[in-house]
């Protein structure tokens, strides 16, 4: 059974499918016809609703894709769609900039983007500050919005209008109500992995790591649901029912974020959203790509565990990871091991996890002043899609000398993997551009990659060259000059 909040009304749910989509659920089930479906894939936003939860005694307001969504997320939280936000009759603020500044036509995307804007709304006037109004802050809550006939200027418009209205709305003016409402949902009850009666599909929601790790020992056929962004694409394009999902993202233990002297502990369920502040304090390399990593909606989702346990080759994590010499700290039942993440993967989508274990945390050892890090993405456009080629940068350098180098890439082989070649080629020689030049020569001993619809084989080493000189270029020492036309 799952509770929550359908705006301010409470719902239990104890007999519905766990292959359900939030699409599916709130157009067929719910009859709210407001949210739409667009590509079933997460890419289009047409289908943007909002989840509220409790944070820091606030509600924390987060847009999320319907169509890649299962229904066991709602738990905990208030689901709002476009229907819930009138005001006494009136258009919310929201709706009513979008009105002002004549930023819907045909009208079949806007209430996915009304439901982007109102996160982004909720957001800047939570923090009481101007952040939402800022283009870089628009672009990315409409990054996985697409709209074919307005054009995005009257969008970007009614988003900074709505921005600076600072006056209350229902949901604020609630604000107490919901928070307390929130607080008396029970839990769902963790049902016992060895009286699952066979007659449907089932989800089990543990409620602490002891009864995830006995019931995925037990189960170990089981999927694993955190974010679901993927796996949720079996259910919406293959149309596969999955039997049994273990949902591990109600988890604290999971998403905990810490660093110490040492090192930077990722718990392997924390959202790519709550990754990106954390790690913008200690490593802001990495978290300058993660708006990259996919749309707004999806980043509230996904996380960095399962975007290392899908074991794509084109998974943007595996390669900033792998520069930075991470390691996984892994579960099956009462057992703990730590695994360099170099060791994680084995062939295409195949890696070294055994039945029943899981991705704990992330460790990433601290980097010093004299690393230099840096990590890029090529792909066909800039929001919201697959890589053809990520390359990712590490080289340690004391008295213009490389003392270490780690390069990795996604898109050029059938795992992610580091270039030891061309690594041995800018092991100890002088930080310089003949240096990287060799480098560059020995990528293509490094990598054989294959041509598909995103790029040839021959682009992609040619990619994969140019990303390595323009790491070069970007991370110039200090008073060395550089012949810049040479080598871009």
């Amino acid at each position: 059974m799952i509770r929550f909040l359908l705006n301010q009304t409470p719902v239990a749910e104890a007999d519905l499918d766990p292959n359900t989509t939030l699409l599916t659920y709130l157009r067929r089930i719910r009859g709210r016809h407001g949210t739409k479906e667009g590509c079933a894939t997460g890419d289009c936003g047409a289908c943007t609703v909002v989840l509220a939860q409790a944070a820091a005694g606030k509600l924390q307001y987060r847009s999320v894709n319907a169509c890649i969504t299962l229904v066991s997320a709602l738990h905990g939280k208030q689901l709002l769609t476009v229907e819930d936000l009138q005001q006494q009759g009136q258009l919310h603020g929201v709706q009513r900039a979008m009105v002002d500044c004549h930023a819907s036509q045909c009208g079949f995307c806007t209430p996915g983007i009304i439901m982007s804007l109102f996160a982004l709304q909720k957001s800047a006037v939570d923090t009481r500050a101007d952040a939402g109004n800022t283009d870089e802050a628009i672009t990315q809550a409409l990054g996985g919005n697409l709209c074919r006939c307005t054009g995005y200027r009257s969008i970007a418009a009614a988003a900074r209008q709505s921005c600076q209205d600072r006056r209350g709305d229902c949901f604020a003016a609630r604000e107490t109500e919901t928070l307390t409402q929130l607080a008396r949902l029970d839990p769902p009850p963790f049902a016992d992995p060895g009286v699952l009666d066979g007659k449907g599909p089932a989800c089990l929601i543990p409620r602490t790591l002891t009864q995830l790790s006995d019931a995925y020992r037990q189960y170990p056929a089981a999927r694993l649901l955190a974010g679901g962004t993927d796996l949720a694409l079996a259910i919406t394009l293959r149309r596969e029912s999955l039997p049994l999902l273990i949902d591990i993202s109600h988890l604290p233990e999971l998403k905990t974020l810490a660093a110490d002297e040492r090192q930077l502990t990722i718990g392997a369920g924390a959202s790519l959203s709550a990754c990106e502040p954390f790690l913008a304090q200690y490593l802001p390399g990495f978290a300058d790509v993660l708006p990259r990593f996919a749309s707004r909606q999806i980043r509230n989702q996904a996380t960095l565990g399962g975007n290392l346990a899908n074991a794509s080759p084109v998974g943007d994590g595996a390669p900033m990871l792998l520069a930075l010499d991470a390691r996984l700290r892994l579960r099956q039942g009462e057992e703990v091991r730590e695994l360099p993440l170099d060791l994680f993967f084995h062939a295409y989508r195949a890696t070294a996890l055994r039945p029943g274990e899981f991705i704990e945390q992330i460790i990433i050892p601290k980097v010093t002043a004299s690393h230099i890090y840096r990590a890029y993405k090529v792909s066909k456009r800039r929001e919201d899609d697959i890589s053809a080629v990520f390359g990712a940068f590490n080289c340690e350098v004391r008295q213009g000398i490389i003392q270490s180098a780690r390069l990795a890439y996604g898109g050029m082989a059938a795992i992610p993997l580091r270039a030891a070649g061309a690594e041995a080629a800018l092991t100890g020689r002088p930080w310089g551009a003949e240096t990287f030049e060799h480098a560059c020569l020995a990528l293509a001993t490094d990598f054989s990659p294959l041509g598909d619809l995103r790029a040839s084989a021959h682009y992609r080493l040619r990619v994969a060259q140019n990303l390595l000189r323009r790491f070069y270029l970007a991370s110039a020492l200090p008073n060395e000059r550089l012949e810049v036309g040479h080598y871009a």
